[in-house]
């Protein structure tokens, strides 16, 4: 296997199997150790992929999503349009939540009452809730009433997981701690002691039959050898985000398997694109200038010194594609015009000399270290190719825990804090429809638009062209709208694409993963190798 080998993989699931020696009787007891853990036990707290991921074993959503993001029925059986403006949902029978209650249609409408307003939420579920209105038909029945057509009802409800309506009012703490941590999913909350573990044990009664392991342990470790170490001394059974440079040596290692697929999630850059004075920007002497992230040819300049070619070949050791817009070939209002910008150093220094820059300025990029694969390498990588065309850049990244509450709200009066970030972002709906919603759209909390638009741009225009086709129930006439959204969203520089990820994961000998398209691990994917 080579390192550019794996730049071709972009099939739904990529399967690499090692050959046993011998046969091993499992317990039915399962240990994860995950890269990244969940913020909060807390369902609507963070829309984030580690926490939406595990949410989905304790809580269930109304309509699920396969490992391809096909809808699938959750705790609605059915839904309908009944109307341009209404869709009706009939709900599952007989479904309790762990503590014994029934589930129905008032718990429904206080998950999205609840949802889009938790306190000091880093990134909130108004996304996917505003501008909606659930209605109470009868015991399991809702509809939910929109103020235009709207076609995206049933994807945007897919990523609100239901709690009982007697903890409407419980705080995320009281998740953490497991008191309101009651949902109706295969499994129940055991123990959560952040940075440790999280136990779940089976719900022996879930409505769609008992899971295959009677208790599952994640274990946070966001050391890339460590999960690798782990796995290998067979103290987990699983990882995910298996480290690019280990997936060759773990190719050829007795007795693990990998399993591996592409993903819909983009990493990008997020800049500053709504102060007149950035707070991590300055002259190369270090006074104070105006914000040059404010200047498109500024921004078109970051995008060409950026050589994505050489950081998916030597920082993702190939397991990684370039990106040029926000959601990969195959994927639902993919545009087939745009192209990843070319590397393009003089192109990027004539740019800034054009934009009254020749002698460049000095900023700051910041990241994560422990939420993207190879996150912190990205940054280093970034800044280093930056520096050469004169912005001289340093480099600050921190733990995820750290890093989306600054990136958010961090900064004076609760804005971002930060002038350049590095972010990734998995389309929740499958289609181009949730990057540009929820990135691209002018911040706007009250409507839900922009929830994750950290670097606060702003388009009167695409956000218009955005709203039109998220109020387009026709596919084609949609798709061509999200197309021509996505193109002058690019063109616009209101993001920087680097490239889609690549995921990994491992398993010991005897059991294999279903890889998705969401990058979800979940413990009911993890089933006896066939």
């Amino acid at each position: 296997m080579t390192k550019g080998g794996l730049m071709k993989l972009k099939s739904a699931i990529i399967a690499s199997v090692i050959t046993s020696v011998g046969s091993i009787t499992f317990a039915d007891t399962l240990t994860i150790g995950l890269s990244s853990e969940p913020t909060a036990i807390d369902p609507h707290y963070h829309n984030l992929s580690p926490n939406l991921s595990f949410g989905q074993h304790i809580f269930d959503p109304l309509i699920k999503q396969n490992e391809n993001q096909g809808l699938m029925p959750g705790l609605a059986t059915s839904w309908q349009p009944v109307d341009e403006n209404t869709w009706e949902l009939k709900l599952r029978e007989g479904v309790t939540f762990h503590d014994g209650s029934l589930f129905n249609a008032d718990d429904v409408i206080a998950s999205f009452e609840r949802a889009p307003d938790v306190l000091n939420s880093p990134s909130s579920f108004a996304t996917y809730t505003k501008g909606k209105e659930v209605i109470r038909i009868d015991d399991y029945t809702v509809q939910i009433k929109t103020e235009a057509p709207y076609p995206l009802v049933p994807n945007d409800i897919s990523q609100v997981l239901i709690i009982s309506d007697e903890y409407a009012d419980a705080t995320t703490s009281d998740f953490n701690d497991g008191s309101a941590a009651i949902g109706t999913g295969p499994f129940r909350f055991e123990e959560f002691i952040p940075g440790d573990r999280i136990e779940i044990a089976a719900n022996a009664d879930y409505w769609d039959g008992a899971p295959a392991w009677d208790a599952v342990t994640f274990r946070p470790i966001s050391s890339g050898p460590s999960r690798v170490a782990a796995l290998l001394a067979g103290d987990v059974d699983l990882i995910n985000g298996v480290p690019t440079s280990d997936i060759e040596v773990l190719s050829e290692e007795e007795g693990i398997s990998l399993w591996q697929g592409s993903s819909n999630r983009v990493i990008y850059l997020h800049l500053d694109q709504f102060r007149d004075s950035s707070p991590h920007i300055s002259g190369i002497d270090g006074s104070e200038i105006p914000n040059p992230l404010l200047d498109q040819r500024v921004r078109l300049a970051i995008s060409k010194a950026i050589n994505r070619p050489a950081i998916v070949d030597r920082v993702m050791e190939g397991v990684a594609i370039p990106a040029g817009q926000l959601l990969p070939e195959g994927f639902f209002g993919v545009s087939g015009s745009l192209e990843v910008e070319e590397y393009d150093p003089e192109g990027a220094k004539a740019l800034l000399a054009e934009a009254r820059y020749p002698d460049g300025f000095s900023i700051t990029i910041h990241g994560p270290n422990d939420r993207y694969i190879n996150d912190a390498k990205i940054v280093e990588a970034i800044a280093q190719m930056l520096t050469r065309v004169g912005i001289q850049t340093q480099v600050e990244t921190m733990p995820r825990s750290v890093y989306f509450k600054r990136a958010s709200s961090g900064g004076a009066d609760g804005l971002p804090e930060f002038s350049l970030m590095l972010v990734g972002w998995g389309a929740g709906s499958g289609e181009a429809s949730s990057p540009l919603k929820s990135l691209i759209h002018t911040y706007d909390p009250e409507q839900g638009f922009g929830s994750s638009n950290r670097g606060r741009h702003s388009n009167a225009e695409i956000d218009g062209i955005i709203e039109t086709a998220l109020a387009t129930v026709n596919d084609d006439a949609r798709a061509a709208l999200l197309i021509e959204a996505t193109e002058r969203a690019i063109g616009d520089l209101a993001i920087i694409p680097l490239h889609f990820q690549v995921n990994t994961w491992a398993t010991r000998e005897g059991l294999q993963y279903a890889p998705r398209t969401d990058e979800f691990t979940l413990a009911t994917g993890v089933t006896a190798a066939e």
